[in-house]
């Protein structure tokens, strides 16, 4: 059996471009896919923060060090520039690799410059 997990994280990027003329996907900073683990072409789950949109597409790799983040094709309806969201990726895990899964997290700031990382979410307390 294999479980669905959450693989890595770029957490509050902050979305540079939207291209509605581009034939799909979202444009990442290379520096940020390499950070977390995010691949080329890889799906990921983008979860707009200001409006609440949730969509799917694929990563396509941005300058190295250009902090883009460019929401591109039919998404850059459901988020512009200036929005906030949580870029999210997935894989399946068998029940022995369980024991050793921990995603990449990659905490964002103004300007998509990295804050922290890490490899675990924070309890949530009421």
């Amino acid at each position: 059996m294999y479980t669905v997990m959450l693989k890595a994280k770029l957490h509050m990027a902050r979305v540079t471009h939207a291209v509605l003329n581009y034939e799909g996907s979202c444009a990442i900073d290379g520096e940020l896919l390499d950070m977390s683990g995010i691949r080329e072409n890889e799906q990921i789950q983008i979860y707009n923060v200001e409006n609440g949109q949730r969509f799917t597409t694929y990563a396509i790799r941005a300058e190295e060090g250009s902090r883009v983040i460019s929401i591109n094709g039919a998404a850059a309806h459901l988020a512009g520039p200036g929005d906030r969201v949580i870029i999210c990726s997935y894989a399946h895990y068998s029940e022995a690799e369980l024991e050793k899964h921990q995603p990449s997290l990659v905490y964002l700031q103004e300007g998509n410059a990295v804050s922290h990382t890490s490899n675990a979410i924070p309890i949530q307390f009421a």
